[in-house]
C-alpha cells in the first residue's frame, strides 16, 4: 500500500515537472488518458472502412493488386490534428503513441469477420539505414499494438526492403510506384504460403508502397493479403 503511494506521488511529481500532453492538441492529460485525450480521441475522423465493403481505400487497389479487404483508423487531412499525431510518431519519436493507436484499433477491429480470420500481421519493412537513423519503424509499432489488441501474430521478420530510396511526398503516383518496385523480398516465405497476411504501414496515398509489398508477397503460394493503416489520405 505504501509502495503504491510512493509511485503515485513520484508520477505526479513528473505530470508536473514533465506534463503529459495530448499529441493531438497540446492540452495536459489526466490520469486516465494515455498519449491523446479523450475530445481528441473523440472528434478525430474515423473512416469505419471495416464496417464497408468496395470503400475507398479497397477501390484504391481495384485492378493492381488482389486484396481481401482494406481499411485505415483516420482520415488524413493537411493542417489536421491526425496529421499532427503522425508527425509526433514519425519525427518526434513517439513510438508508443502508434503502438497505443495499434492496441484500441485492434481491439475494434477483432469484432471485424474481414480482418479477425487473417493469420498474421506484417509491417511494411523501412530500409535498415533509414530505421537505424529514426531509431525505429512506425509500421512496425502500430502492428505490434494491432496485434494486441486482436490476438494475432506480429512476423516483422519476413518482408525485407533491401532497397533504400527517397522520401515519396512530393512524388505522383507513377513516380512513387518506380520509387519502390522490386525494393521488397520475402525472406521467409513459408511463413505466408498458403495463410491471410495482413500488410501494415502508417499512411497510405497513392498505395505505391503496400502494392510493391503485395506484390512481393503474391510470389508466394495460396497468399491472401489485407491491408491496414493508421490512415487514408
Amino acid at each position: 500500500m505504501q509502495k503504491n503511494i510512493i509511485c503515485e506521488t513520484a508520477s505526479d511529481l513528473l505530470d508536473l515537472i514533465y506534463p503529459r500532453l495530448c499529441a493531438g492538441c497540446r492540452t495536459t492529460l489526466v490520469k486516465q488518458e494515455e498519449h491523446i485525450c479523450t475530445r481528441c480521441l473523440y472528434m478525430l475522423p474515423k473512416t469505419n472502412f471495416h464496417e464497408d465493403r468496395d470503400n475507398p481505400m479497397e477501390q484504391l487497389f481495384w485492378g493492381r493488386v488482389p486484396v481481401e479487404a482494406a481499411a485505415a483508423l483516420y482520415y488524413f487531412e493537411r493542417g489536421s490534428k491526425c496529421r499532427r499525431i503522425l508527425h509526433h510518431i514519425k519525427y518526434r519519436g513517439r513510438k508508443e503513441l502508434a503502438r497505443y493507436l495499434g492496441f484500441i484499433y485492434g481491439i475494434e477491429l477483432a469484432g471485424c469477420r474481414l480482418f479477425s480470420e487473417a493469420d498474421l500481421l506484417l509491417p511494411v519493412p523501412l530500409h535498415h539505414l533509414r530505421e537505424r537513423k529514426r531509431g525505429f519503424n512506425q509500421s512496425e509499432w502500430f502492428a505490434g499494438g494491432l496485434a494486441s489488441g486482436m490476438g494475432k501474430e506480429l512476423a516483422a521478420d519476413v518482408l525485407v526492403r533491401f532497397e533504400g530510396t527517397g522520401t515519396q511526398t512530393s512524388k505522383s503516383r507513377l513516380q512513387r510506384w518506380e520509387n519502390v518496385e522490386n525494393c521488397f523480398r520475402v525472406d521467409k516465405p513459408e511463413k505466408v504460403t498458403g495463410r491471410h497476411v495482413i500488410l501494415v504501414d502508417d499512411v497510405v496515398t497513392t498505395g505505391a508502397t503496400l502494392e510493391a509489398c503485395a506484390s512481393a508477397l503474391l510470389e508466394s503460394t495460396g497468399v491472401r493479403i489485407s491491408i491496414l493503416t493508421i490512415a487514408y489520405a
